[in-house]
C-alpha cells in the first residue's frame, strides 16, 4: 500500500460516491483539497484521510464508504437533521461512545429514509456525535422493534 496525496480525479469519484450515498453536497464537505489516499496494490483507492485522520474507507465488496469518526463529524456538520441520523438514549450515550452496539429500544429518533445497510452516525439528543456504524433495521423499524441491534457500531468516539 502506498500513500499519495489524492489526485484531482480520484478526489471527485470519491465525492461522487459520497454524494450518491449521503446526499447531494454531503462529497465536497466530506473530502476537501488536500486529502490523502492509502491505495491497495492494483492502485485502487482504499481509504481518505485529512491531517493523519482517516475520513472514510472504500469497501472493496461494493465501492461504498464507511466513515471514520473524522469524516462522520465533517458529514454531521453539513446534511440537516435527521440525515442518516440515529439518537440514541441518554442513558446509554456512554456505551454507545465507547463502541458498543445501538438496540432498538435505546433508540429514540431515527431517519425515516435510513435502510439496513446504511452507513449512519450515532447520536446523542443534542445532536453530538457517539459513533459511526451501519444500520441492521430500517429508520421505521428502529423506532418500531424493542429487541435487537439497530446498529451495528463500527467506531466510537
Amino acid at each position: 500500500m502506498s500513500t499519495n496525496c489524492l489526485q484531482d480525479s480520484a478526489r471527485r469519484r470519491m465525492q461522487v460516491i459520497a454524494d450518491f450515498q449521503f446526499g447531494q453536497g454531503a462529497g465536497l464537505a466530506l473530502f476537501p483539497e488536500g486529502c490523502e489516499a492509502i491505495l491497495s496494490r492494483t492502485g485502487r483507492v482504499r481509504q481518505i484521510s485529512l491531517e493523519g485522520n482517516r475520513l472514510a474507507t472504500v469497501r472493496a465488496m461494493d465501492g461504498r464508504l464507511t466513515l471514520g469518526i473524522e469524516g462522520a463529524l465533517r458529514l454531521l456538520s453539513c446534511l440537516t437533521p435527521p440525515a442518516y441520523r440515529v439518537t440514541a438514549a441518554a442513558d446509554v450515550a456512554e456505551f454507545v461512545r465507547t463502541g458498543k452496539n445501538t438496540f432498538a429500544k435505546h433508540v429514540i429518533a431515527a431517519d425515516p429514509g435510513i435502510r439496513a445497510g446504511d452507513e449512519v452516525m450515532v447520536v446523542d439528543d443534542q445532536d453530538h456525535l457517539l459513533a459511526t456504524g451501519s444500520a441492521l433495521l430500517s429508520g421505521e423499524e428502529m423506532l418500531f422493534f424493542n429487541y435487537g441491534v439497530a446498529v451495528k457500531v463500527r467506531q466510537g468516539r
